[in-house]
């Protein structure tokens, strides 16, 4: 599988702004940049990570512009490195219309909804695509996400400031990789899209090309909206299509 490497940041220069901002390396950022050249697929949970977590009755769970072009150009830059998409998946616990309507418009691969034990929903994926745990990163905020991220290759943790006992728990037992500076709702799904574009060299051309809407940007892009998102949840501990 080919790379394409950007050598013009330092891996210091990378790293710097994400922790001036409050981002914690748990793993060491070479660790991570190696580790993500053999990821070929990235999971979101969505409550907490796209936004709050807040709910109630009439509350609907929403997503920002900023963390959806962030996963955009996640994809772009993987695809510039490796001339193929990266797998696209949420897992959540609920019922997320607004987390429907991303992934559908972004084209995400797949959708799992209410799953109680995402170590499931992980699962089927992996089978779905004959891809191996250490490929996939997952992007998470909770304890209900530790199934998967005890299993993964790489885990960027959504910090949450009222949790630090939470949070030294998934440090001690190696569950997390990176804790963004961002807590969910503000921005967090665009600090890991930004420090993935940076550690795989890619950030630079990323925003040059999607700036001019190029001819690889736009090739890019029909790829992107071909995939016709694939919706399931778990009956009687069975994953199945909604």
């Amino acid at each position: 599988m080919s790379t394409n490497w950007d050598k013009k940041l330092m891996l210091t220069e990378i790293t710097k702004p994400f922790e001036n901002l409050g981002g914690e390396f748990i793993s060491s950022p070479k660790f991570i940049q190696e580790k993500l050249k053999g990821i070929k697929a990235f999971i979101f949970d969505w409550d907490g990570v796209f936004n709050s977590g807040t709910k109630g009755e009439g509350i609907s769970s929403t997503y920002t512009e900023a963390d959806s072009m962030g996963t955009n150009l996640l994809r772009f830059g993987y695809w510039l490195g490796h001339k193929e998409l990266p797998i696209m998946a949420i897992i959540t616990g609920e019922n997320n219309l607004s987390a429907k309507k991303l992934a559908q418009r972004e084209h995400f691969h797949h959708i799992y909804f209410k799953i109680a034990n995402k170590a499931t929903a992980l699962e089927h994926l992996l089978n779905s695509y004959n891809l191996k745990e250490e490929e996939v990163a997952f992007c998470f905020d909770d304890v209900l996400d530790f199934p998967i991220a005890e299993k993964c290759g790489l885990r960027f943790m959504v910090r949450r400031d009222a949790s630090p006992l939470f949070k030294q728990y998934a440090i001690e037992n190696k569950l997390c990789d990176y804790i963004t500076s961002q807590q969910g709702g503000n921005h967090a799904v665009r600090e890991v899209s930004d420090l993935v574009l940076g550690l795989t060299g890619q950030i630079n051309n990323v925003i040059k090309e999607r700036t001019a809407f190029s001819e690889l940007y736009t090739n890019y892009l029909t790829q992107r909206n071909t995939p016709v998102t694939k919706m399931f949840t778990v009956k009687d501990k069975v994953v199945c299509k909604v």
